[in-house]
């Protein structure tokens, strides 16, 4: 599964956002993969991150606040940030058009669950596109076969996706698809500079109370 995080067109306190919950969510799932990332213009903070993962965290789609007084902003008053999390969709297998002489592709042991094929054989396979830089890697299968065409699928979503954005920046109109960020309803909601998780609309066991700071 391929997830971009994005500030949209909000302030810094929004790349904050980005840079501080793909973070957390690092540390929740320890497989996450950042494969591109545009950052903001402070340490730590991201106009958007793009990651994969293993996990299914389609739930995560929608809107994710961050509850916090302004770290850049001494004084102001808001103290709700908002930003998009969008799940990027694989293409069809007769979609993926990647050019495999662009590619460096590498095997590695995958480790983890898989039983004793897994342990022996490198069933992990990484592809680079090398005329960006992008890596993406895969260990879901069992063969490095599979694992490759899983692979160049994800990159293949990214390079789509990487290209729709290149094409609203050259109309002037970066990031359009998230500058109507539904600041309603959020999917999950952090606080604090640590960026605690204090609500997630798929648990129940959280605590939902005591949000203002």
């Amino acid at each position: 599964m391929i997830i971009q995080l994005s500030s949209g067109m909000g302030p810094i306190e929004c790349r904050a956002a980005v840079g501080g919950i793909y973070r957390a969510l690092c540390t929740e799932y320890p497989d996450i993969t950042m494969i591109t990332c545009r950052k903001g213009e402070a340490e730590g903070t991201y106009s958007s991150v793009t990651f994969s993962t293993e996990e299914n965290l389609a739930n995560l789609e929608g809107t994710v606040e961050w509850i916090c007084k302004s770290p850049y902003r001494p004084g102001h008053k808001r103290k709700n940030w908002f930003i998009d999390s969008s799940i990027i969709p694989l293409p069809d297998e007769m979609d993926v058009n990647v050019n495999e002489s662009d590619l460096r592709i590498e095997h590695f042991h995958a480790g983890g669950h898989g039983g004793q094929n897994v342990n022996k054989v490198e069933t992990g396979v990484r592809v680079t596109h090398l005329p960006t830089g992008i890596t993406v890697t895969s260990t879901t299968e069992r063969s490095q076969f599979l694992n490759k065409k899983d692979a160049i699928c994800k990159l293949a979503a990214v390079l789509k996706q990487l290209n729709a954005d290149e094409k609203s920046r050259h109309k002037k109109h970066a990031w359009s698809k998230h500058a109507g960020i539904v600041r309603g309803n959020p999917v999950r909601v952090y606080k604090g500079e640590d960026f605690k998780l204090v609500k997630d609309n798929t648990l129940s066991n959280l605590n939902l109370t005591n949000l203002d700071l």
